[in-house]
């Protein structure tokens, strides 16, 4: 099982980060260790020599069968299912990793820092480019976003990611996050909602 995410695929997003509205030349992909998966609404154990650790909410999507190089007009056959999910992002290691030229492995695919939700069968979606997600924190929406505004379809990153590496069954696709994120504290109360079905539920520990 391998878990890809994307980066800087909302402009917001971008902005916030990076201080200005822009698209990258081609999507930016990184990836997760296998043990980075924390399912089952498990607690997630704050790591505490990592520094500030916060949340990137977004829309995940389970891969169904074995693919490779597809084209992005047969990509919507390659996934059968979507959840929100949390990439959690230790994001001082990261600045440092940046601005050192190195990877962001470290700041982003740490034990625990792929949270996924349970999932929701496509046919119960009207649209996956037109779905509404949200995260709630100890009762309070603190981040939302549709996938309507991402840079990036899921059909085109499939076919991107496809070029370079054999899709197989059960991998997972993190498809980037919109803008709002913040840190999280010992004791939070995570709960993400795809539209109006709450599909996440953990806390922090």
């Amino acid at each position: 099982m391998k878990i890809f995410a994307i980066g800087m695929n909302y402009l917001q997003h971008n902005k916030a980060l990076h201080g200005s509205l822009f698209k990258t030349e081609e999507p930016v992909i990184f990836t997760k260790a296998d043990s980075a998966l924390l399912k089952d609404h498990k607690p997630f154990f704050i790591p505490d020599h990592m520094g500030r650790i916060e949340y990137e909410t977004e829309l995940v999507v389970r891969i169904c069968k074995l693919g490779k190089s597809i084209p992005a007009r047969f990509a919507s056959r390659y996934y059968d299912a979507v959840t929100v999910g949390i990439d959690f992002t230790a994001r001082e290691l990261q600045a440092k990793l940046k601005a050192k030229g190195q990877p962001w492995e470290l700041a982003k695919g740490f034990d625990g820092s792929a949270v996924i939700g349970d999932w929701m069968e496509l046919d119960k979606i009207k649209d996956i480019q037109m779905t509404r997600f949200h995260l709630d924190i100890n009762g309070k929406t603190v981040q939302e976003g549709c996938s309507c505004d991402m840079l990036y379809k899921v059909d085109e990153i499939i076919a991107y990611i496809s070029q370079y590496f054999t899709l197989k069954t059960g991998d997972l696709l993190y498809t980037g996050c919109p803008t709002g994120c913040g840190p999280v504290q010992i004791d939070d109360h995570l709960e993400g909602y795809l539209e109006d079905r709450k599909v996440l539920d953990f806390y922090c520990k």
